[in-house]
This record gives C-alpha cells, structure tokens and sequence, in this order.
C-alpha cells in the first residue's frame, strides 16, 4: 500500500479480521513526494502506523525521487534527509526494511554516496516491452533487489511482434502470457508483485517454477521494443 492509495485502514482491518498473525505478514507502504523531509517523513510514518494500526511496517519506500513537472531543485537534499530520518525508524523498530520506488541510477547515486543503509529494494515499472535494462543492471549490481510494480503492463497494448514472441513461449510451454511475463522477471532477479482480482488469478501467478526460459528466450523478452 502507500499513503497516496488511502487503502492503509482498510488493510489494517483485513489483516485483524483475518486473525492471522501479524508477524505472517510482509507489509510494504510508501511516502508520497510532498512528504519527504526529515520531520515530514516521521510524522508520515507515524501517520501510516496509525491508519494500518500497527506498530511497525516490514518495508518503507520513498514513492517518487523527486516531483515530475514542478521545480524540484533541491530534491537530493530532501531525499537525503529523508532517508536519514528512515535509517533512524528503522533503528527505532518502526521499520525493518527501507527501499526506493522509481529511482534511477542518477537518483540513486547521491543516497548510496551519503547513506549508512543502502535501499534493499527499488521498486520500478517492469514488464515485457518495459525491462529498463540499464536502471536494473544498476541495481542488480549494487546489491540492491529490483521490484516489478505492474509487471503484467498497465493495460497498455502490445504491438503485434511482442504479442507473437509471448503468445509463442505460453503455447510452448503450456503456460498463459502473464505466466511468462512472471518467469520472465522472476529469472532476471526481479521480484514481481502483480495484482490478481480473483483467486484462480492468485494460484496462477505463483503457478510459475515448474519451468524456466533459456538464455534466447530471455534476451528476446528483453529486446521487445517499447510498449507505448
């Protein structure tokens, strides 16, 4: 979830209505762009804490580097200071692990020059026909997780070729395209999280280690032009 979604009270009562322990649950929020700063993003945490009712979140991401179509010059400064206000929850408890969402290798050059925890995960748009190759070799290569958001597309239509080459590998391997989109990501190291409206989609996403893509068929997901 995440502040900008207003779904963290309705999670929080899910989750107490399930009578599922708390600790059986991974629960990731965010902070919103304008919620950055150091006493801005205590007070946010502390906000989300209450809407969840929780006393800490599993994971903590910065929603947005930085403001898109409005002067943010000083947007390094403030997500330095943001995070060293999220190094400080983390060693109060209040969280157990802090992240990024659509960082760049640019935007994440400046935290991991100045920070004493680096992010465990970036969370990014993923999917065939947007891998963003460059951003996640960056983080594969500074240690830190790739997380698909939209991993299946956002509805987006898929040009002819790139509809074929997966429409091809599902009928090969008796699997659905979004079952190769997920294998896809999962294979290059990237954690997928899709949304599933139904419970036979749910089984079916997680319905993918029973086989795996060659080398080929990983680079020709990974060289599909870009879905517009």
């Amino acid at each position: 979830t995440a502040s900008l979604y207003e779904t963290e009270r309705a999670l929080g009562q899910a989750i107490r209505e399930s009578r599922i322990p708390r600790k059986d649950f991974i629960i990731e929020t965010k902070l919103w762009i304008q919620e950055r700063g150091y006493e801005n993003t205590r007070r946010a945490l502390y906000a989300s804490l209450e809407r969840l009712q929780m006393d800490y979140v599993d994971l903590y991401l910065i929603h947005w580097p930085r403001e898109t179509g409005e002067p943010d010059e000083n947007w390094k400064e403030i997500n330095l200071d943001t995070w060293r206000a999220m190094e400080e929850l983390l060693a109060e408890g209040k969280i157990k692990s802090i992240g990024c969402s659509n960082f760049l290798p640019h935007h994440l050059d400046s935290l991991l020059k100045n920070c004493r925890i680096k992010p465990v995960v970036n969370q990014l748009e993923l999917h065939p026909g947007y891998s963003q190759e460059a951003t996640v070799q960056y983080c594969l290569d500074h240690d830190i997780r790739p997380m698909a958001w939209s991993p299946l597309g956002r509805g987006k239509p898929m040009n002819d070729a790139n509809r074929y080459i997966l429409d091809t590998l599902a009928e090969k391997y008796g699997k659905s395209t979004a079952q190769i989109s997920l294998r896809f990501l999962t294979q290059k190291g990237i954690i997928p999280i899709p949304k599933a409206s139904s419970e036979i989609h749910m089984k079916s996403n997680m319905e993918i280690f029973d086989f795996s893509l060659s080398k080929e068929e990983l680079s020709m997901i990974s060289c599909m032009p870009q879905t517009t």
